[in-house]
């Protein structure tokens, strides 16, 4: 159902030209939440996990051009269209290849339920820039993590820019939000099987690539906040800390290069 829009007012762009991102989430009523994905690429990804679309917005050109797929696909929810002029208004809008999809947020599982069956996954803790929550996730599916677990502080994982990061990936990786985090969560880990390892720059910390991590069955790499890293009530609950080699004079990696490293060694 295309639907020819003439200013950015129309009541159908309120998603992607009014709403900020606290409240597209929704706090108040999760079940209500929104988020934006973006680009052609991204969209279908997301469509491809079942994620439930509302509406689509691009310019006249892509209805016939890159999206003719995707308008094809959401038939018969409708799909906004406008000049360049007006859509380039938009926050952003340069970045999403001029494709931007409205969608429900997903109904998430419980940690219970996200780690039946896993065997690496990782808990991402106050971590709050979405360029490296969306990298995690991008190297966290690219190199063997099952699942990762946000603390409740953390960067949304469907902030548009999140999203965008990672490349669709936050869509294909099991993730949700581990609350009462650092405990009872952990006990709760422990009770599931898992061991967890905390990145951190501690005198009892171990390489990462030392055999009594590898040979743990079951593993949870827990990654701190930029700058200030974990907590030391974190640390503390942690079974084990680790670091990863470095050159003499540097201390410490971006925490997505971080978890790139030690989901690379770990897996």
């Amino acid at each position: 159902m295309i639907v020819p829009v003439t200013d950015l007012d129309h009541p159908g762009l309120r998603p992607y030209a009014h709403l900020t991102e606290a409240q597209l989430r929704n706090r108040l009523e999760p079940d209500q939440g929104l988020f934006i994905a973006e680009s052609p690429k991204v969209i279908r990804v997301a469509l491809d996990a079942g994620y439930q679309p509302i509406s689509l917005l691009c310019e006249e050109k892509h209805i016939h051009g890159q999206a003719a797929d995707l308008v094809a696909r959401l038939d018969p929810l409708p799909v906004y269209t406008g000049p360049r002029q007006l859509l380039a208004t938009l926050t952003g809008y340069e970045l999403t290849r001029g494709v931007l999809c409205a969608m429900h947020r997903p109904q998430l599982p419980s940690v219970q339920q996200l780690c039946a069956g896993k065997r690496r996954i990782a808990i991402v803790d106050n971590v709050v820039n979405s360029t490296n929550t969306g990298a995690i996730l991008r190297a966290a599916a690219a190199l063997g993590i099952e699942a990762v677990l946000f603390t409740p502080t953390c960067c949304d994982p469907l902030n548009r820019r999140s999203v965008r990061v990672s490349m669709g990936t936050v869509f294909q990786i099991p993730w949700t939000y581990i609350p009462s985090w650092p405990q009872p969560a952990i006990d709760h880990l422990r009770q599931l099987g898992f061991a967890t390892v905390a990145l951190a720059l501690t005198p009892a910390a171990i390489p990462i690539n030392h055999p009594s991590l590898s040979q743990l069955d079951k593993l949870a790499i827990v990654l701190g906040t930029e700058g200030d890293g974990l907590a030391q009530t974190t640390i503390n609950n942690c079974d084990y800390q680790a670091i990863i080699p470095m050159q003499r004079g540097v201390d410490s990696l971006n925490v997505a290069a971080a978890a790139a490293v030690a989901f690379w060694q770990l897996k």
